[in-house]
């Protein structure tokens, strides 16, 4: 790809959010769909219009590769590490609601859409267990493991990206309404916490570039560059099937660490700056969907794909009512485990609620950490079926 395209594309997705948190200040029906829905939006549109240029994967790979292990240090920055402690029980809880009903929906869906069109569908189901508990280093270890056919690999992938994006959507849109008829709401333990957002008819980012501000910011941006440096050195160590967990866990780890200094926890904007990486992020992950892969054949597997990911949210949300699991916290579980903990801000921002990003994130790395394992045996459990 060409240099001009490459910074184009670049230009594009850096900034992309800025363009999309003007209209949501500029017009009430684009700030109510929030600034995070309108960047899968616009992602999704963008990556299936046939505009984005040969090769553009590299640059799309980059960009999440650099977004995230910054964003996420910058988002927990001004967090209180204290208020997650008290959530500690029913984070437990919803964990393991949330993985039992992957693994039960996954085994289900087996027998209810398996074909002998599909060579080796239980390889599949091993695919699902690990990328909707853990992760998509988790799909693509399971496929190293199972010797899946590349082909069976990339379909599999292609309609987890496009059902798993609607799932977003529903997730940050009307999910919290229609399942908050019967779970109970979510108990803010700081007030200054309802309500966040990222579009609530002011400006985040009013006086951002002020002195008094920016300078601050600068220094707290400087902590997330090196936690990411930190974050990525172990790695050079390890196989890549691992590095994702790594990186994940020590950025996690060092940046709830840095919000326990003073002048870190008080910088002003670190949470919005970290949010606009995320806005980046949402834009350019939602462009990599290609429905043009789709088949007929392989049909089953996105009917497959549908039922676990909504089958697991429906049980799980039922589930939940009777061990009294809030509503936030049940999204944010199925956000963590469907979706990875990079996406977990990306949910609480449209659910405007900061207090359940750590939540979510814990949960997202104990995903990770248990993906294989639980994938590898399932499918070799539903193998001799």
């Amino acid at each position: 790809m060409a240099a001009f395209y490459i910074v184009l594309l670049v230009l594009f997705y850096v900034f992309t959010p800025a363009l999309i948190l003007y209209l949501c200040r500029k017009f009430p029906w684009i700030n109510k769909l929030g600034a995070v829905v309108v960047a899968y939006i616009i992602g999704l549109v963008a990556g299936n219009m046939g505009i984005l240029p040969e090769g553009a994967d590299k640059v799309q790979n980059t960009i999440m590769s650099i977004t995230i292990p910054l964003a996420v240090p910058l988002l927990l920055f001004s967090s209180d590490i204290r208020t997650w402690f008290r959530l500690a029980g029913k984070t437990v809880i919803s964990l393991f609601l949330g993985t039992i009903m992957v693994v039960a929906t996954v085994i289900a869906g087996y027998f209810i859409f398996r074909t002998p069109a599909i060579n080796d569908f239980w390889k599949v189901s091993g695919m699902l267990v690990g990328v909707y508990t853990g992760g998509t280093p988790n799909l693509a270890s399971i496929a190293l493991m199972l010797n899946v056919d590349p082909n069976t690999y990339i379909i599999t992938h292609t309609y987890d990206l496009f059902v798993g994006s609607v799932h977003l959507l529903f997730l940050m849109t009307v999910a919290r309404s229609f399942f908050g008829l019967f779970l109970p709401p979510y108990r803010f333990l700081k007030p200054e916490d309802r309500n966040f957002s990222l579009s609530d008819g002011k400006n985040p980012y009013e006086g951002i570039f002020r002195r008094k501000v920016f300078v601050p910011l600068l220094r707290a941006f400087g902590v997330a560059v090196l936690i990411f440096l930190l974050g990525a050195l172990p790695t050079l160590f390890l196989k890549q099937e691992h590095q994702m967990v790594v990186i994940i866990l020590v950025i996690t780890t060092l940046g709830i660490l840095a919000s326990l200094v003073p002048w870190i926890n008080k910088t002003e904007k670190t949470f919005e700056a970290g949010m606009y990486l995320i806005l980046i992020f949402s834009v350019t992950v939602s462009s990599m969907a290609d429905i043009q892969k789709f088949s007929i054949q392989s049909a089953p597997i996105l009917y497959y794909i549908v039922f676990v990911i909504f089958g697991s949210l429906l049980f799980q949300a039922l589930i939940s009512y009777f061990f009294r699991i809030d509503t936030d916290t049940m999204l944010i579980t199925s956000t963590a485990l469907i979706c990875s903990p990079p996406f977990v801000p990306v949910v609480a921002g449209a659910l405007r609620n900061k207090e359940i990003i750590i939540t979510g994130i814990t949960i997202g790395i104990i995903g990770y950490a248990i993906g294989n394992y639980l994938g590898f045996f399932v499918a070799r459990f539903l193998s001799a079926y």
